[in-house]
């Protein structure tokens, strides 16, 4: 049966009308199913009205819907109408539900993990690219996936999924599927570290015996991931990442991005993948060495023989930024924002690496109790200050090349819009503070 076979004359209720609300509506609308929307925000729905779609009370009809689409951000046991959720949850499909639906015979490959999904993703974009595949990368990283109208079939199709995404799919395939890494993120939601790895792990159930998922073995949650693939009788060929292992590779490679152990961990992914697709160790070694890296993502935005300045805003845990604590010394850090639920700060194996961090943020006081008995600190309260405060202290310690890191183990909603506004506004200070002083 055809998606418009499927879907035509159908009820389906979308909730939450966001940026992939949208693109749901739009997608059912092509395949003439009727369409009911709604958002609790009431600027929203006065927003979208001009976009002639149908409002509507849904849960309310006395006729009910075949079909639910939630928005990921949304949490179907925390909102006023979970009850009707419980009652319906087998009618919820997701984004990433009709997207295999409707593209079934390109090749799909999906990335997930706590941490380096986006670098990955790009990373294998840049290689297939190199190699002459026909590649676009959509999802948490790009557009919303019902967005993109893929009329080459011969695409193929880089998804970064969330969890969130993930939790209530129950269709969607790709022919790869990779769990980078998992530590404790998103527990407000997912409650404990457990459902959030069976939440990540629903990547690889559809897949069939011919698909291959990509499991990370130095994670320390390798073994659940492993135990839930064996326990739901996975038809897929199962690759163990281990430590980079290709070290015929890494002599050939002359890009500083993959100095760092977190993408170097990247990279064994995307090594693997690609030789997967049949791509040549020359083709792969020329894409990494062309590799530009990420913005806010342990992008080095100044070096000289004094100072290396390192913008890492993407980092929104602790688990994120300890990756850039264990790659750099003599670190003047700035940390701080709006911590995640139950995140923790262990700093035994980077506390040498660390000169003095500058808290910034309206949670100061959790951080200050993270870090108070492990390394010097001051209160600076936000960005502008931590730099003039580094500065000062700067004067008095200037005979080594020392290490400014923006890593902030924090989400930006306290004082930013989001992680690029904020690394945006740490990059220009740190232009403005140093780059006369320094003749950089």
């Amino acid at each position: 049966m055809t998606p418009q076979q499927k879907y035509k004359n159908k009820k389906i209720a979308v909730y939450g009308m966001g940026k992939t609300g949208q693109s749901a509506v739009n997608a059912f609308k092509k395949l003439k199913a009727r369409v009911y929307c709604w958002d609790d925000n009431t600027n929203l729905r006065k927003k979208i009205k001009k976009f002639n779609y149908e409002l509507s009370k849904f849960w309310l009809n006395k006729s009910p819907v075949d079909y639910i689409v939630v928005s990921p951000g949304i949490d179907i046991k925390k909102n006023k109408l979970k009850k009707y959720f419980k009652k319906n949850k087998k009618k919820i499909i997701t984004d990433l539900d009709l997207f295999f639906e409707l593209n079934k015979n390109i090749e799909i490959i999906s990335i997930t993990g706590t941490n380096g999904k986006s670098t990955t993703c790009k990373l294998v974009e840049k290689i297939l690219k190199t190699a002459k595949f026909k590649v676009k990368t959509l999802g948490n990283i790009g557009e919303p996936i019902l967005l993109s109208n893929i009329k080459n079939k011969k695409c193929i199709i880089i998804l970064e999924v969330s969890s969130y995404q993930l939790e209530y799919s129950k269709i969607f395939r790709s022919r790869h599927a990779a769990i980078l890494n998992i530590s404790p993120d998103h527990l407000e939601r997912h409650k404990n570290i457990t459902n959030y790895i069976k939440a990540k792990s629903r990547i690889f159930l559809a897949q069939k015996k011919l698909d291959n998922t990509y499991i990370n073995f130095n994670n320390k949650h390798s073994n659940f991931i492993k135990k839930i693939f064996k326990s739901n009788n996975i038809k897929s060929k199962l690759n163990i990442i281990n430590k980079f292992s290709y070290k015929f590779l890494l002599k050939k490679i002359k890009n500083k991005n993959f100095d760092s152990t977190s993408n170097l961990e990247n990279l064994s992914f995307a090594y693997k993948i690609a030789k997967n697709l049949n791509i040549s160790d020359e083709t792969i070694v020329k894409a990494i060495n062309g590799f530009k890296g990420l913005p806010h993502r342990q992008e080095i935005i100044m070096s000289n023989k004094q100072l290396l300045c390192i913008n890492d805003s993407k980092a929104t845990s602790f688990e994120a930024s300890l990756q850039s604590l264990i790659n750099y010394n003599k670190i003047y850090w700035i940390v701080g924002g709006l911590p995640k639920f139950r995140d923790y700060f262990s700093l035994k194996k980077v506390r040498k690496n660390i000169i003095k961090a500058y808290v910034i943020g309206n949670s100061a006081t959790f951080f200050v109790n993270q870090i108070k008995k492990h390394i010097k600190y001051k209160v600076s309260k936000n960005i502008h200050n931590a730099i003039n405060d580094i500065s000062k202290d700067l004067n008095n310690n200037h005979n080594i090349k020392n290490t400014i890191l923006f890593s902030p183990a924090a989400a930006s909603f306290d004082q930013y819009v989001n992680f690029e506004l904020r690394g945006v506004d740490f990059k220009k200070l740190i232009n403005r503070k140093f780059k006369q002083k320094l003749n950089v």
